[in-house]
């Protein structure tokens, strides 16, 4: 399972990197426009992302900074927004090597942003659901760019397999 993990975090870099190459081509009014996805804009949107990460972070580690609200803009402009999600994906990267099996299966507690409560659950279900959030929200940031008039962008773990994520195979 640990090898699995390790897998799915250098293959989210990988994947934001791809995004975010494609969104330096937009202008700061394509980047910043309201497109209906459900953060409306890619800016929203890949600032959800990071405050979505920093919040998970914050709860497996106790570390960092974490935002009080899900749709939080961290960073207005393309530029700081790209710098905080390279460091945040190395962050998630360099946190996951550090993982043993055994951990996967302790339970984490937490109190959701969005709805008042306690949920504890197993790391590694709840680390699959922070890969497949990135996985979800991505797919709308593509489909902006593909609505802004910007290629389409190959995101599948197979082409990261076959490609940067040879390692993993």
């Amino acid at each position: 399972m640990l090898k699995h993990f390790q897998m799915f975090a250098d293959y989210n870099g990988w994947a934001n990197a791809r995004i975010y190459e494609a969104c330096a081509l937009l202008s700061d009014e394509e980047f910043c426009a309201d497109k209906g996805a459900f953060f409306g804009s890619a800016q929203r949107t890949l600032n959800h992302l990071l405050a979505a990460d920093r919040i998970w972070l914050k709860r497996f580690t106790g570390i960092g900074e974490a935002p009080t609200s899900l749709g939080a803009v961290l960073h207005e402009n393309f530029s700081d927004l790209h710098a905080a999600r390279k460091a945040e994906d190395q962050r998630i990267i360099d946190w996951v090597g550090g993982l043993t099996e055994a951990d996967f299966s302790k339970i984490i507690s937490y109190s959701p942003v969005s709805m008042p409560g306690k949920i504890e659950l197993p790391l590694g279900p709840v680390l699959s659901h922070v890969f497949n959030h990135q996985t979800h929200h991505r797919g709308q940031v593509h489909t902006i760019l593909t609505s802004l008039g910007q290629p389409s962008q190959v995101l599948d773990l197979v082409y990261f397999l076959l490609g940067d994520g040879k390692r993993w195979q």
